[in-house]
């Protein structure tokens, strides 16, 4: 599973990174960027609410 972030969507609000700090974090430029590579099994759950809960629904997770 993988999760990715739209940069032009982005608004920058930080709600996944606090809902989901192992995948989401937010870059010197003020967006959120995704971890590269497989989202950790552990971390599924909170990045598939980081990806429901985005105000800009800019976030995908994606198998």
């Amino acid at each position: 599973m993988k999760a990715y972030v739209d940069q032009g969507l982005c608004i920058g609000c930080g709600l996944c990174e606090s809902l989901c700090p192992e995948v989401f974090r937010m870059a010197d430029d003020g967006l959120a960027k995704a971890i590269e590579g497989d989202i950790p099994e552990s971390s599924e759950d909170c990045a598939k609410d980081a990806e429901s809960q985005c105000p800009t629904e800019a976030i995908k997770v994606e198998e």
